[in-house]
């Protein structure tokens, strides 16, 4: 395994994504590349905004779903896709910063996500650092 990245998995009928990474914001980053390819290609998109947003959550499972329904809400709200984050633990939760493009400008390559399922849903340390999965509804 790689230091940080993510992948798609094959699920029935929605997508799963894993992540990894060193740190578990690291990690929580590559989780939000990981969604973001399962729908968009963003190489040549160029950022048009940053979003920030708090989040606080009980576990770290929660805050796994916290952020990846956070890249859910904007595409559905905001029309805008996640070119780039980046996440930093702080008292009472994380900051969420998005550099996002507008749809218009990404390339569309799969179903758009809904919303993450709460089924099987994991964000835990591990030896080699931190691991995630989620479900996500297309």
């Amino acid at each position: 395994m790689t230091a940080r990245g993510h992948r798609a998995v094959e699920h029935t009928a929605d997508v799963r994504i894993e992540a990894w990474g060193p740190t578990r914001e690291d990690c929580l980053v590559e989780a939000v590349s990981g969604l973001v390819a399962t729908f968009a290609v963003t190489a040549d998109a160029t950022p048009a905004d940053t979003i920030t947003t708090h989040l606080d959550a009980t576990d770290d499972d929660d805050l796994l779903a916290a952020v990846l329904d956070e890249v859910i809400y904007l595409l559905d709200t905001r029309s805008v896709v996640p070119c780039g984050a980046e996440l930093t633990a702080g008292p009472g939760g994380v900051e969420l910063r998005l550099q996002v493009a507008p749809v218009r400008e990404v390339e569309v390559v799969g179903a758009v996500p809904k919303a993450v399922t709460l089924n099987d849903l994991r964000c835990e340390p591990r030896d080699e650092g931190w691991w995630c999965a989620a479900t996500v509804d297309v």
